[in-house]
């Protein structure tokens, strides 16, 4: 089957994630609301009412929100281009938006295998993957969505030891709290892997092959910076952090809107 979509695609989804993921002020969205409840932005056809304007208006937390597709997955593939509005199920369907979510980062990341270091355990998985996304509501409900997961990360951890073994003396600052740090030099090969980047300092950082799987990136200033060789980056880590014109990112990846030039 074909790889489905792996980024947003807002023109050919329901407005699913500003309906059924609840979302809170503190986290930069304007107002508190619970899972099922319009977002009062949204507009009758879709749309958001004030999409050319969410961080001046205080909903910077909507700029940040990458979906991986699993929106446009969801509303024309797995409910078949129903929308949310003609159904009574939405408790059901934000099951499924997290669960398709979930599915559609694993495979950006087992691509990115597949374009660093292949390995046959790693296509299969990802031929896997892809085919979940095609199943019906009750097979995603069913799916044992954390051994997947975990299985998945295993083949990203191997891939990252492939690719980083020509950095034998590089560090290793995993799961740390880094946040506010300056980290610049040489960090080549080391892997950062669901550490706390909050508002660190990366201008001067050396970070070709570093593993940055799960960083929290969230106003790390990363201008100027050279991400073009990191492993594992995704959007939403580079749509929240502060970067610039100058900052280079990985193949796929696109400068946030937001950013200086």
């Amino acid at each position: 089957m074909a790889t489905p979509g792996l980024r947003s695609d807002c023109a050919s989804c329901f407005g699913l994630c500003c309906v059924l993921l609840p979302f809170s002020a503190a986290s930069g969205f304007g107002v508190d609301k619970p899972s099922g409840r319009a977002c009062l932005n949204l507009l009758d056809d879709d749309r958001c009412g004030i999409h050319d304007s969410l961080r001046e208006k205080g909903w910077p937390g909507c700029t940040v929100f990458e979906c991986f597709g699993a929106g446009q997955q969801v509303s024309q593939v797995t409910y078949a281009g129903v929308s949310w509005r003609e159904q009574d199920n939405l408790p059901e369907m934000a099951a499924v938006l997290s669960v398709m979510r979930q599915l559609h980062e694993m495979i950006v990341h087992l691509l990115e295998v597949e374009r660093r270091s292949p390995d046959e355990d790693a296509r299969a998985a990802s031929a896997e993957v892809e085919q979940l996304t095609a199943a019906d509501p009750d097979t995603l409900l069913h799916l044992d969505i954390d051994a997947l997961h975990d299985r998945v990360g295993r083949l990203l951890a191997d891939a990252s030891t492939r690719v980083r073994r020509r950095w034998p003396d590089a560090g290793d600052l995993s799961r740390q709290d880094l946040a506010g740090r300056r980290l610049g030099g040489d960090h080549r090969g080391w892997t950062l892997r669901a550490s706390v980047l909050i508002r660190a300092d990366l201008r001067d950082a050396d970070l070709d092959e570093a593993d940055l799987l799960g960083c929290d990136l969230r106003d790390a200033d990363v201008r100027g910076c050279d991400l073009s060789g990191v492993l594992f980056l995704t959007q939403p880590q580079v749509n929240s952090a502060a970067g610039d014109g100058a900052t280079k990112l990985p193949p796929g990846l696109t400068r946030p809107g937001h950013w200086p030039t």
